[in-house]
């Protein structure tokens, strides 16, 4: 039996280091409307033509790769809210695991920028089951670019609509402000979540 997501709390009311109220609440509405659009797509593929399916075009389809989108556009825009607030300071698991796969905290951090900077929509630091290592993964949409088997922990979201209020087409100033916001307790929540090393 199908069951309705409700879109997760974030109170960001007086703002972020860098990241103002008015950004930030708005950017929220965004993923509310992912949430939303995730129960309805969900809905509909209950009761959909499954014998019209085609590959060029069909209706059931179209609701399968849309689907994709708003539940990755959901499940992203949970992780990324879910650690911003914090002072910024690397600490726990997350940080030996970092140290382990790229060297140290400075390289990764170079490389999540780069990572953030190339890509269109997001840049995923995730752990892959496959090497059981940390990745930086950019993604040009919340469907393209997604790595199966591997757990988000930090979620950086690039699109335009993450920072243009605040820094118009400056995305670097904007990635410094999410670094000094990162909650790494959130992360190492996740790590404990999955019994990650």
């Amino acid at each position: 039996m199908r069951k309705d997501f409700a879109p997760e709390k974030f109170n960001f009311e007086k703002g972020l280091d860098g990241m103002s109220a008015k950004m930030l609440a708005e950017h929220v509405k965004l993923y509310e409307g992912y949430v939303k659009k995730t129960n309805e797509i969900q809905l509909k593929l209950e009761t959909a033509d499954k014998s019209e399916a085609n590959g060029v075009f069909s209706y059931i389809g179209e609701l399968k790769r849309q689907e994709t989108f708003a539940v990755n556009g959901m499940k992203l825009h949970e992780v990324y809210f879910g650690h911003l607030g914090g002072d910024g300071k690397p600490k726990g698991d997350l940080v030996k695991m970092i140290e382990r796969d790229f060297g140290s905290l400075d390289v990764w951090k170079v490389d999540m920028i780069a990572t953030g900077i190339a890509a269109r929509g997001w840049g995923v630091l995730a752990y892959d089951y496959k090497d059981k290592k940390l990745h930086n993964y950019g993604a040009d949409a919340h469907n393209v670019g997604a790595v199966w088997g591997a757990i988000p922990l930090v979620v950086l979201d690039v699109y335009e609509h993450a920072y243009f209020m605040d820094y118009g087409v400056n995305r670097k100033d904007y990635i410094n402000s999410f670094f000094k916001n990162l909650n790494w307790d959130f992360a190492n929540k996740i790590i404990k979540e999955y019994g990650l090393k």
